[in-house]
């Protein structure tokens, strides 16, 4: 292979291993929450397909694809099908600035070649990349509810349209304390600094206001319960997505958790350190096996905060769409923008 070639090589390898373990990863995730959800109810949940349910997740996959395909006569059918295809990129590519591992110097070499753990190292922006590429997936919700031509689905559209708009303020205020103190937008920076500075100034206790804001905000902007109105079920039967099934409806719900994946690896790497261990690993090691460490860290994070979420919607009932706009312009708003003067202002006087 031409030299020139091997970066090319080794970011297309990147991006094969990122987008199958993620898509593989969703399934088991489904599975995992079905598993949470009985529990919760005091019941057995999937326990048929192999040991554990292991194979579930490969059936419910099958039966996916399987079923029949139905677009109804009465769609815009250039938007129906358009929508959940949005829906899965905008919840794929926004993977591309996350730092799965050591970037940089502390990156390992293999064949003499540094391996960044991150398909686009180096990035500047990289928090701003995802919350512009996080935001568009409200497109994939409002040309779903509109082309299917249902009040229903019309109603959830409106809903998670209005929602997400709303969420996302607080979302993006809530993190400009940790810009500040960081003094960076770049993920891997942001990372450094808390590890540099050790555990006590993880964003979670420098930003403790910022780091609720933003849980309460990723709820809602995944649209997970107690947040889940452009969903009710109850009210809207499936909502946006009501006119929608077999691999459509399935690719909505591969985006959904797409997103859940990547708000549960900015709140560890904002709030919780990223791969800093306390007393275990640091900036310092570097090397094949540190590097992989780093790695099972920041993933096991991630794993709890994505079970936090589980546990979370089988536990509180969902609110009132009054309730929900309320929370958002009249409570966590105004916090943002208190803790955002906060940080400033407290920063200034001890730099100053």
């Amino acid at each position: 292979m031409p030299e020139v070639m091997i970066p090319i090589a080794g970011i297309l390898i990147k991006m094969l291993i990122v987008i199958g373990v993620s898509q593989g990863a969703v399934a088991y995730l489904i599975l995992v929450e079905r598993k949470v959800a009985a529990y919760a109810q005091d019941r057995i949940g999937p326990n048929r397909c192999g040991p554990f349910a292991l194979i579930q997740p490969l059936a419910d996959g099958a039966k996916m694809l399987l079923k029949e395909d139905v677009v109804p006569s009465y769609v815009n059918k250039p938007l129906y099908i358009l929508a959940p295809i949005i829906a899965i990129v905008t919840a794929t590519i926004g993977f591309a600035v996350v730092p799965f591992g050591p970037v940089g110097v502390s990156a390992p070499t293999l064949g003499g070649y540094r391996v960044d753990f991150q398909i686009a190292p180096y990035i500047d922006i990289g928090i701003l990349y995802i919350f512009a590429v996080g935001s568009l997936a409200v497109y994939a919700v409002i040309l779903a509810g509109w082309s299917s031509n249902n009040k229903y689905s019309f109603i959830g559209g409106l809903r998670s349209s209005a929602q997400l708009i709303s969420y996302e303020i607080p979302l993006g205020l809530s993190i400009l304390g940790v810009i500040l103190i960081s003094g960076s937008l770049d993920l891997n920076d942001i990372i450094n600094w808390q590890d540099r500075n050790g555990f006590l100034f993880w964003g979670i206790f420098t930003q403790p206001l910022g780091f609720l804001i933003f849980l309460v905000s990723s709820f809602a902007e995944t649209n997970r319960l107690p947040f889940d109105l452009p969903e009710s079920e109850q009210e809207l039967i499936g909502g946006f997505h009501t006119e929608y099934s077999a691999m459509k409806f399935g690719m909505f719900a591969l985006g959904e958790y797409l997103h859940v994946i990547t708000v549960s690896f900015l709140v560890v790497i904002l709030f919780l350190g990223g791969w800093d261990f306390p007393f275990l690993l640091d900036q310092s090691q570097t090397g094949l096996i540190p590097a992989l460490a780093k790695t099972g860290v920041i993933l096991g994070k991630v794993l709890c905060v994505i079970l936090f979420m589980m546990w979370i919607r089988w536990t509180l009932p969902r609110f009132r769409y009054d309730q929900l706009m309320d929370l958002a312009w009249k409570s966590l708003i105004p916090l943002s923008l208190v803790n955002l003067v906060a940080t400033a202002a407290i920063l200034q006087w001890i730099r100053g």
